[in-house]
């Protein structure tokens, strides 16, 4: 049973540490993008400076036209009768009034007529809640730019106001704002009084702070919840995400520091998306790996027991030869080690093409192959060479329709070309070896079928293994290295075919090798 490979945890976190540093980490990279994403959504604090800016232009316009209607009603009055209009027009409008004569000089004040509806508020007294929200407005001011009004002071007598002048000289109305010592505006405006004089209001619009502090108060608690929402689920999505590929990442870090073969790599048969794909690639891949070496360690094993044999008996002839005086003896002995050194030259080259096989297969340039022509040729070939003992060949084909099979022309005759061998050396004298061509809808099928012994049933896995040989009892042993039908399946297996071995059905003996390739053109 598969188990996880014992090495040091160290060793795979450390060769984990590079992959999910902070600097790639997917946690922190979800994170960031919906902090962005709600750092968007907090310019809302910047449009509501310039929401702020537009009620207070809109007040400042107020403040333009009520300073001239309250200069044309105080022009429309005897100059002894305006102080007690400017005292009630303050009372009914809720700021301040001063009078200035034609000089500029302050003659009159309602908040020292004891109208106390212009007060401003000390920061210092304010409390904290205030005093926090003065903070942010600050903070939400220096980040935004915002243009920072000049702070109110009162004038000392005979200091013009700028408001004044403008309406003395340009005999036009004019306003300015100003900061108050709580940051909330001040609005000035003055006009000019028809016989004289001018006339001032001044106005702490506190209440346009206090909306605009509303506003980003409740602001504040949305992007506050929404944060913590989208903390939580980028997490949870992180959390989803990144465990899995660091269960994955692990995996195959142990593949790489250990034997593939006793690595599990979790196949997460709960996921139904993309990170369960991914695991159950993975895991295949794994697995296909882990086949890989074993073949391999098994084909290496299997080699070095093959090469033994007649290296053990090219070593005794060998040292033989230098005790044998009698020449009929040397002969014998010569024989053996040219046998033996044809048989290691075989082996060597059967091997060394079945271990590139499967590289070979891989980069192989697929084309369209007509199997059927291939067939045809490659029988023409082998009777015009001569085939020994009388043996004949016999293609049997249902019609003269191309049979194409997408694959590499050279190895698929190489397939048949091992098939045939196999069955001329099984088939008795005179024997009679049939190749039949069928199609299906989607597989052209093709079966060699001889007359000789035929496979038991307990051996017909057995014969595609490498360096397994069943060979007739009248052959010479050697001469086959047992790598042929293991090469005809890597091919066929290549190619997304199959083949397979079975007893012929027409007779009690003989063997039929059936080999099913995919069509390039399904009917």
């Amino acid at each position: 049973m598969a188990r996880d490979i014992a090495i040091p945890r160290s060793d795979v976190d450390r060769d984990l540490t590079l992959r999910w540093s902070g600097r790639v980490s997917l946690t922190r990279r979800i994170l960031a993008v919906n902090i962005f994403a709600l750092a968007m959504l907090a310019g809302g604090f910047f449009y509501l400076d310039s929401y702020r800016s537009r009620i207070v232009d809109s007040r400042v316009a107020q403040a333009t036209r009520e300073a001239r209607l309250i200069a044309a009603a105080l022009g429309a009055v005897p100059r002894d009768e305006r102080l007690a209009l400017a005292l009630q027009l303050a009372r009914d409008t809720g700021v301040r009034l001063r009078l200035f004569d034609a000089g500029g000089i302050q003659i009159a004040d309602t908040q020292a007529m004891g109208l106390r509806n212009f007060v401003l508020v000390d920061p210092d007294k304010d409390g904290p809640g205030p005093a926090a929200g003065r903070f942010l407005d600050a903070v939400i001011d220096t980040v935004a730019g915002a243009q920072r009004a000049p702070l109110y002071r009162e004038l000392k007598p005979g200091s013009p106001w700028p408001d004044v002048s403008e309406a003395r000289t340009q005999r036009n109305a004019g306003a300015s704002v100003w900061r108050a010592p709580d940051r909330t505006p001040v609005i000035t405006a003055a006009a000019p009084i028809a016989g004289g004089g001018v006339v001032m209001t001044a106005n702490n619009a506190r209440d346009i702070t206090a909306t605009v502090r509303i506003e980003r108060f409740r602001l504040s608690l949305v992007l506050l919840v929404v944060t913590i929402v989208s903390i939580y689920l980028s997490l949870f999505l992180a959390r989803t995400i990144v465990g899995p590929l660091r269960r994955l990442a692990r995996a195959a870090v142990r593949v790489r520091l250990g034997r593939a073969r006793e690595v599990v790599v979790p196949r997460l048969p709960d996921r139904r998306d993309e990170i369960g794909s991914l695991a159950r690639a993975i895991s295949d891949m794994s697995q296909a790996l882990r086949a890989r070496i074993d073949a391999t360690e098994a084909f290496a094993a299997d080699v070095t027991h093959e090469l033994k044999n007649p290296l053990a008996s090219l070593r005794s002839a060998v040292d033989s030869l230098g005790s044998v005086r009698q020449p009929a003896l040397q002969d014998q002995l010569l024989a053996v080690i040219r046998d033996d050194i044809h048989r290691l030259d075989r082996l060597i080259s059967d091997i060394s093409e079945a271990s590139r096989l499967d590289a070979q297969l891989s980069r192989a340039k697929f084309e369209p192959v007509d199997i059927a022509a291939m067939i045809d040729a490659l029988v023409a070939s082998r009777v015009a060479r001569g085939i020994e003992r009388g043996i004949r060949l016999k293609i049997d084909r249902r019609d003269d329709a191309a049979m194409r099979v997408t694959g590499e022309g050279a190895r698929l005759e190489r397939v048949f070309e091992n098939l045939i061998d196999n069955a001329v050396s099984f088939s008795p004298d005179d024997g009679l070896i049939s190749i039949a061509l069928t199609r299906t809808d989607e597989d052209a099928v093709i079966r060699v079928e001889d007359e000789g012994p035929g496979v038991p049933a307990e051996a017909r896995e057995a014969v595609f293994r490498r360096f397994h040989s069943i060979r007739p009892e009248n052959e010479a042993f050697g001469k086959h290295s047992g790598l042929g039908l293991a090469i005809a399946r890597t091919i066929v297996d290549g190619h997304q075919g199959a083949i397979a071995v079975e007893s012929r059905d027409d007779r009690l003996s003989g063997a039929r090798f059936v080999v099913t390739l995919p069509l390039a053109d399904p009917l």
